[in-house]
């Protein structure tokens, strides 16, 4: 038997929405999933989500709003940039907290439906992650190399357009000096990552070359496209930078769901150092240009 209390049943509700939200995302995933085996996880996660929804469903009712049916919509949309295994870990986040909120329901429960709990308690811990874990996608197998493309990226073509805006202003000089160092740089990196990967077991040296090489040289030209676009030099370092730390957000955000490290911290470090070394080449470039006599 439940203990009434106004506590059980607050937590209740709250779980028994949170399991049918996932159940849906994972059943919405399953849907679209074209590989075979993942598919199969997804649907083993989707059950497993749904018979926590039962549970609680025993307890209190609850109806669903239609936002969790759009909710599922757009993760599955974001499954097709970010990947399958990213939307599930972004769904896992938080899941110390949640067995930690069913824990504290443990004392209005006993026999048989104490049992239950402690068994959606142990999916929570070990379950769920170890499913997770099966989900073996490419896209995480490289993510190293990716990260390595456009981390380096990000940082070094913010160099190169400040360097430039130094010393010209001249969108046109800032942006082709721009595709220049990019084009160069990735072919190094896309080297640098064949070479490093051929001594790590599992992984084919030549995706991660492409992988690598592909990422850096998407960042040079989504940072270099203003400079071809206006003529006001500023405006295209300005819009530059704000392409650059869009991708940062995106490349710490996607890292730190992975990892399960925190977000802010990487992302405000990450901004601070693409501004600063804008800064830095920004001071070298003009005192360059002014030394040299080359200043536009």
């Amino acid at each position: 038997m439940v203990e009434v209390s106004s506590e059980f049943v607050n937590v209740a509700k709250l779980s028994a929405l949170d399991e049918f939200r996932d159940y849906l995302v994972y059943s919405t995933l399953a849907r679209v999933e074209w590989h075979r085996e993942r598919r199969e996880v997804l649907h083993k996660l989707a059950t497993q989500e749904f018979s926590h929804f039962q549970f609680w469903s025993k307890f209190v009712n609850v109806k669903p709003s239609v936002w969790f049916w759009f909710y599922a919509y757009l993760l599955a949309f974001l499954r097709l940039f970010m990947g399958v295994t990213f939307v599930v870990k972004l769904l896992e986040r938080g899941e110390e907290k949640t067995i930690e909120r069913y824990k504290t329901l443990e004392r209005f429960l006993q026999g048989e439906e104490l049992e239950q709990l402690r068994g959606i308690v142990a999916d929570e811990e070990s379950h769920e992650s170890t499913l997770v874990a099966e989900l073996d996608e490419t896209l995480v197998k490289y993510m190293s190399a990716l990260v390595l493309g456009l981390a380096d990226a990000i940082v070094e073509i913010t160099a190169a357009h400040a360097g430039a805006l130094g010393s010209t202003n001249s969108t046109i000089v800032a942006g082709v000096v721009g595709l220049i160092v990019g084009i160069g740089a990735s072919i190094s990196m896309a080297s640098a990552s064949f070479l490093q990967t051929k001594h790590e077991v599992g992984k084919s040296p030549t995706i991660a070359a492409l992988v690598t090489g592909v990422g850096y040289m998407a960042a040079v030209a989504l940072m270099s496209l203003p400079y071809f676009i206006t003529h006001e030099i500023y405006l295209a370092f300005a819009a530059s930078i704000t392409v650059a730390i869009f991708l940062a957000f995106v490349l710490t955000f996607q890292a730190s769901v992975y990892a399960g490290r925190d977000f802010k911290f990487e992302f405000l470090q990450t901004t601070a150092l693409l501004l600063g070394t804008a800064a830095l080449t920004y001071l070298v470039g003009k005192w360059l240009g002014a030394v040299f006599g080359i200043e536009l």
